[in-house]
């Protein structure tokens, strides 16, 4: 049979291609692993070589810059498999999944806009060099040449360094709209274009230097707006990539690694101790304890056993159990999170900036001032388009909104200066001036106002012999109050009893024997003992009566004096935590909150942060936990601690670096002072315009000097900035 030729060669091929590149795609599949241990060539060389000696592995691709590899390996070739294989050698290392992979990605556009102004400033050096002989006096041939010379650096250098500008002033007049950008680029331009016809006709004067000025530093201005943000991923994402991409299910008497996407509704997964909880479901066999801290906030883990129910993102403490699926993938309450960030985010998104509320009233004004000044420069000279045209270029250059544009992004700059110094980073261009509005703050408890760690505070209260033995217990359990008691015990220099037949009880805690006797440690009703107000764990030896460890969580350093200090403010102050009754009523009462709110779901607080936001209230919200996640995307502003969870910091808009919490009344005084910098910076180019603006309407300033006044006022703007250094 004669396989049919197309007279288009292409037309033959695609085909092939797209179905050659289907056959790869089922044949194929790819593993990402991280290799945070990777630090040289020699990494590089013993990682794909092991790899590549692998069943099944086609192809291993180490990049050292992102400490990665990525594997193309038959389908039945698993992470878990490579995992192990590099572990074997030596290497740590962990799957990735898309979620991490989309957020990992390189910072490309601050190294755009530097490489840009590095460009911008060379030429416009050159320029200026060149220059100086014209203006000393340069004539005929000699200037022109001086003139081309110019024009040479110069084209080029305005062509690459002001792309950015040009993109986005064709990208809103496609959509018949006007921004900051668009008289920029126009000034640009005309000054180039009126450049080239001057040394066309052999004229005396040339702005190269005018039109490279202008585009230098308004680059100037569009990196340090740059640098006061952290360019982060979105937390939307960051919620994703927590979601665990398989799972173990249970088909018959066997354990299958299944993708999320295949689990359905009814199916038996089992999730191991340590695990954390890919779906949502019910217990239906095993018993443990769950850390729900990631959820709720509650720093105790809960028992789960038979009939429990789960929740995906929840970590599996103790024993393997059995769980029944409820829901996965997109209708996991995990995910359902996600979606409430990404919702609040898209919210806060749409707050518009002094800057921009600014470039609404300034950029026609600019456009409609130069082309006036042409229309009317052409009437009075009856006709002279070369000086209407040079009056009309010097009008848009020196009403050109430089000093506009540093305006906000040098205040920005310096006041996050500031604030770093004193702990507290800026990720947001916005958050300073939506931090000067706030006039209420909710704040989250556990981890936030205060450590999140369980600490013993009942130490003095026991004999040798009970802490010996309680030691010895405490250091066969993770839990974490079995952890903060054998640190606790440990520290005061008790050794730990020797014990026989130790193991741990799922669900319940520790038990062993001593000396003939059964000893326990773990949870009240599991040795006998009624359960108190504070959080605890219990010490049984024999038929004794139980032993109560009691545990605090204490403020963290600075929490006290925030408080105060926003309070001296005239802030309203609401506490919000997933915690039990007992324990926000006590923290509340101690610092002072005007209200309180417990056992709040992640989202209870985003519909409280919406709630207040609905009365008019503008709200700082501070957390850390991915309880909070929700709640501070929605916020009006929101900070977290260094300390806090990947997805809550990057839901913020500041992180405070210490763990001191004081700085965090000053931030809002600085953020008022930023504000007003910024707002006096706004009537500085007003007044600057004010007095520039007739000059060279009436003929009295060429291009260059307009753009030698630009250059002043964008000056003493910064200047300005810098006052609040």
């Amino acid at each position: 049979m004669c396989a049919q030729i197309a007279a288009c060669p292409a037309c033959s091929v695609a085909p092939s291609a797209e179905e050659l590149a289907k056959m790869n795609e089922v044949v194929e599949a790819r593993i990402m692993l991280s290799l945070p241990t990777i630090h040289c060539a020699a990494c590089i060389t013993a990682v794909e070589r092991e790899l590549e000696r692998a069943n099944g592995v086609h192809s291993a691709r180490v990049n050292l810059t992102l400490k990665r590899v990525s594997i193309e390996a038959d389908p039945d070739v698993t992470a878990d498999d490579m995992v192990d294989l590099l572990t074997g050698i030596g290497y740590e290392a962990h799957e990735l999944d898309a979620g991490t992979l989309r957020a990992t990605q390189t910072d490309k556009r601050g190294r755009e806009l530097l490489m840009r102004l590095a460009v911008a400033g060379f030429a416009m050096m050159n320029v200026m060099l060149l220059s100086i002989s014209v203006w000393a006096g340069a004539e005929a041939a000699t200037r022109d040449l001086f003139h081309w010379i110019s024009a040479i650096i110069a084209l080029p250098a305005i062509a690459f360094s002001a792309q950015p500008f040009f993109r986005s002033a064709w990208s809103v007049l496609q959509v018949r709209r006007l921004n900051m950008d668009v008289p920029i680029s126009l000034a640009i331009l005309l000054a180039s274009a009126l450049s080239l016809y001057e040394i066309t006709q052999h004229g005396e004067n040339a702005y190269f230097d005018a039109a490279l000025s202008l585009t230098f530093f308004l680059l100037a201005g569009h990196y340090l707006d740059h640098r006061t943000r952290a360019i982060a991923r979105s937390a939307a994402e960051e919620l994703a990539a927590l979601e665990v991409p398989r799972a173990e299910r249970i088909d018959g008497d066997e354990l299958v690694a299944v993708p999320i996407a295949e689990l359905v509704v009814g199916d038996l997964v089992r999730v191991k101790p340590g695990g954390r909880m890919p779906v949502d479901g019910v217990v239906t066999d095993g018993q443990s304890e769950l850390d729900r801290s990631l959820l709720t906030g509650e720093t105790v883990p809960v028992y789960a056993g038979p009939q429990s129910v789960v929740s995906a993102g929840e970590v599996n403490l103790t024993g393997p159990l059995t769980v029944r699926v409820t829901a996965a993938g997109e209708d996991t309450s995990l995910h359902r999170m996600a979606d409430l960030v990404a919702m609040a985010e898209s919210s806060k998104n749409r707050y518009t900036s002094l800057a921009d509320k600014a470039a609404g009233i300034y950029a026609p004004g600019v456009h409609l001032l130069s082309f006036l000044a042409f229309v009317g420069w052409m009437v009075a000279t009856g006709g002279d388009v070369r000086l209407s045209l040079n009056i009309a270029v010097a009008v848009l250059i020196i009403t050109c909104p430089c000093a506009l544009g540093l305006a906000v992004p040098a205040v920005t700059t310096a006041a996050s200066g500031r604030l770093f110094r004193q702990g507290m980073l800026i990720k947001d261009a916005t958050a300073l001036e939506r931090l000067a509005e706030v006039d209420t703050v909710v704040f989250d408890k556990t981890g936030t106002l205060t450590e999140g760690a369980p600490e013993l505070i009942n130490l003095d209260e026991f004999k040798s012999r009970d802490l010996h033995v309680a030691l010895a217990l405490a250091q066969a359990s993770a839990h974490p109050l079995a952890v903060s008691l054998a640190a606790a015990v440990s520290g005061v220099g008790v050794e730990p009893a020797e014990l026989t037949n130790l193991h741990e009880v799922p669900g319940y805690g520790v038990e062993a024997t001593w000396n003939g006797k059964t000893v326990r440690l773990g949870r009240a009703a599991w040795v006998g003992a009624t359960a108190g107000a504070q959080t605890a764990t219990y010490l049984q030896i024999g038929t004794a009566e139980p032993l109560e460890f009691t545990f605090a969580d204490h403020l963290r350093e600075g929490a006290g004096k925030a408080v105060a200090a926003l309070k001296e403010q005239g802030m309203k102050l609401l506490l919000i935590s997933g915690d039990a009754p007992v324990a926000v009523e006590k923290l509340a009462e101690r610092l002072g909150f005007d209200e309180w709110v417990a056992e709040a779901l992640p989202e209870d607080k985003a519909k409280r942060i919406n709630a207040l936001s609905q009365d008019g209230a503008r709200v700082l919200m501070v957390g850390d936990g991915l309880n909070d996640t929700a709640a501070l995307a929605a916020a009006h502003v929101s900070i977290s601690p260094a300390s806090a969870l990947d997805a809550a910091r990057v839901a913020s808009d500041i992180v405070l670096l210490g763990s001191d919490m004081s700085p965090l009344a000053e931030a809002t005084v600085i953020a008022r002072k930023a504000t007003r910098r910024i707002k006096e910076n706004f009537a500085i180019a007003a007044g600057y315009n004010a007095i520039a603006v007739p000059i060279a309407l009436f003929g009295f300033a060429t291009p260059l000097m307009a753009a030698l006044a630009m250059s002043a006022s964008s000056i003493t703007v910064s200047l300005n900035a810098l006052r609040l250094r």
